[in-house]
């Protein structure tokens, strides 16, 4: 294809893959550089709202290919030629180049899954996981006893970056959730001494040593009926707490530890109070269950 005024000079390794262009770059990053990886071209406008809903979605999607496809973003009020020569009715229009030529594209404004679908079909694979999102999806799964769940996301992570200790440390959680303290014991052993130290490792570590300190714990639904029966079943509430707290429901957990500190402080020499400091340790001194439960406690202990 040849776009009148662009130049001919060919991309260098380093270029940026997400990059505003104009007609005098276009042969540059995107017929040139469409040579080596597949590159979307998004024309856009300041005055379009869906071109503002689009952009983000369109600039995640390409970071997640790490590299293996590119955008340039052509303001069509800039290069009005460059719109005009390749025929663009509305904005936004996405055109994929892959050999110097358009094979496919959109318009309009799409969903993310929409774009992530197009992006895979052009590097003929799925993408990277999104690691932040999750990492976040793996501890909020935990946290509503979805052990499993968690598990596929922070393995998901691992695929990418395998020395990730949030995802080593959530995984090494989630087996204590199932039961599974060996297998979470191994992993936590095998875990790289450059990240040995990491808040995420030390927690998992800390949740081993209270699953092997209680032992084989009685039921959760024996236990939810003991308390039923007699609020002040202190011995039930704490195997449940601890349960609970392996489980990843930190803050039910915490409550019924609290509920025994409030009741009886000194029962089996202040256990309930001991063992809510070992759930803040396991969690580490910023998670917001650890922050919560510290201020419960103060709040219980000084009323």
């Amino acid at each position: 294809m040849q776009i009148l005024g662009g130049t001919a000079t060919k991309p260098s390794d380093g270029d940026e893959i997400i990059k505003d262009g104009d007609i005098e770059s276009f042969t540059r990053d995107v017929i040139y550089a469409s040579q080596q990886v597949p590159v979307l071209v998004d024309f856009w406008a300041p005055w379009c709202g869906p071109c503002k809903q689009l952009a983000p979605v369109l600039e995640k999607v390409v970071r997640a290919a790490k590299g293996k496809v590119r955008l340039v973003k052509i303001n069509i009020d800039e290069n009005p030629e460059l719109a005009q020569q390749l025929r663009i009715q509305s904005v936004p229009t996405v055109y994929a180049f892959v050999g110097g030529q358009p094979v496919t594209g959109f318009a309009g404004a799409q969903p993310e899954s929409q774009v992530r679908a197009l992006v895979e079909r052009l590097i003929g694979g799925p993408l990277a996981a999104d690691v932040e999102a999750e990492v976040a999806a793996g501890k909020a799964a935990l946290e509503r006893g979805e052990a499993e769940t968690a598990a596929a996301h922070f393995s998901r992570v691992l695929e990418v970056e395998p020395e990730n200790a949030e995802a080593l440390g959530g995984i090494a959680r989630a087996l204590l959730s199932m039961g599974e303290r060996e297998e979470a014991r191994r992993l936590l052993d095998e875990v790289p001494k450059a990240i040995a130290g990491h808040a995420a490792i030390a927690g998992a570590r800390a949740a081993l040593q209270l699953a092997e300190e209680a032992g084989e714990l009685p039921d959760p639904a024996g236990l939810e009926a003991r308390i039923a029966a007699d609020p002040d079943d202190f011995e039930a509430r704490y195997q449940l707490a601890t349960a609970l707290f392996l489980r990843g429901q930190y803050e039910a957990a915490m409550e019924h530890l609290l509920h025994i500190v409030k009741r009886d402080r000194h029962w089996r020499d202040e256990l309930a109070r001991k063992q809510l400091l070992k759930f803040f340790d396991a969690l580490g001194p910023s998670h917001p269950a650890t922050v919560k439960g510290r201020r419960m406690l103060s709040t219980v202990l000084f009323a």
